[in-house]
């Protein structure tokens, strides 16, 4: 299937993430139309190109493919069925969701979606600055046709991987995110051991990133940890909505996921200590705070979101 620039893209939910993607698909040649509840990202976009909904059914009723990028689970049932969105969708076409959502709950979606219009989930990772440059990575789930036609859309916003059926998107991308998370609680308390025992902070981080306990999390998220701002572009409240979620499809498992279930717990106290706004990062501050010993390094610690 080749791509085709004239289908009428919608695009509900313009936030941190949401923004930079319907800016990239404008500059991709699509007539976008866009929706939030804040007008900031509204102007700025129409500015680029967008054509402004006065509301999500409009946005809805104006799309061929219709992108729903929204904080949580809740908040997309608000907006496709409270608000009744989800009716307004056209013969014929396409609804994405890219929130992290739970499996169940988009089948159930799609099983109310009307006659004739194709549901994937497709959920996204790489930050603010993977949406900004179009290096995302993300997770389509549904029919082959529906991967497929959603791909053409989609690959203008980076890497997609088809992870099968509806909701497989949704599976893979919170196993990415538990092993995001582990990895991030962990690593305050490598830092903190290392520099306990002597070792400067600079020559650490160096030998972590040539060594097997280099990753994403080390090279993406340490330097937010050294500038001191922890990364308020992903809230605390979003990582525990997203361990809930992994939690849930745990419950098919019949053993114990110790790491994970000690990551949420980490995750907690941040959010009880600093409050369920501060960046996600704050799990390293805490470990700065309980032993005394700062992770403030010197160098130009420009923020993801920002190169």
């Amino acid at each position: 299937m080749t791509d085709s620039l004239d289908q009428n893209i919608g695009f509900i939910g313009v936030g941190n993430m949401g923004f930079p993607m319907a800016l990239r698909l404008i500059k991709a040649g699509y007539t976008v139309t866009v929706f939030d509840l804040n007008p900031e990202p509204l102007e700025q976009l129409s500015k680029a190109g967008a054509n402004v909904a006065s509301n999500a059914k409009e946005a809805a009723r104006s799309s061929d493919v219709l992108l729903t990028s929204l904080p949580r689970p809740d908040h997309v049932e608000t907006v496709m069925i409270t608000q009744e969105t989800l009716p307004c969708l056209s013969d014929g076409s396409l609804w994405i969701d890219l929130t992290t959502n739970r499996k169940e709950f988009i089948q159930e979606l799609a099983e109310k979606a009307p006659k004739n219009v194709s549901v994937a989930d497709s959920p996204v990772t790489g930050a603010v600055d993977g949406a900004r440059n179009g290096k995302l990575t993300l997770f389509v789930g549904g029919e082959p046709t529906v991967r497929i036609r959603s791909t053409q859309v989609l690959k203008h916003l980076g890497r997609v991987i088809e992870c099968g059926e509806l909701g497989s998107g949704n599976v893979v991308k919170l196993v990415t995110n538990q092993l995001w998370f582990i990895a991030a609680a962990a690593l305050g308390e490598g830092f903190a051991l290392g520099m306990a025992n002597g070792v400067d902070l600079a020559v650490l981080y160096d030998a972590i990133q040539d060594s097997v306990g280099d990753s994403f999390v080390v090279r993406h998220d340490a330097p937010s940890i050294f500038a001191g701002h922890y990364d308020p572009s992903f809230t605390l409240d979003l990582c525990l909505k997203d361990l809930g979620l992994i939690s849930e499809l745990s419950s098919l498992l019949p053993s114990d996921l110790p790491m994970t279930e000690a990551a949420h717990e980490v995750f907690s106290r941040a959010a009880t200590r600093y409050g369920n706004e501060a960046g996600e990062l704050h799990v390293a501050k805490q470990i700065e705070d309980d032993t005394g010993i700062s992770f403030r390094l010197e160098g130009e610690w420009v923020p993801p979101w920002e190169k």
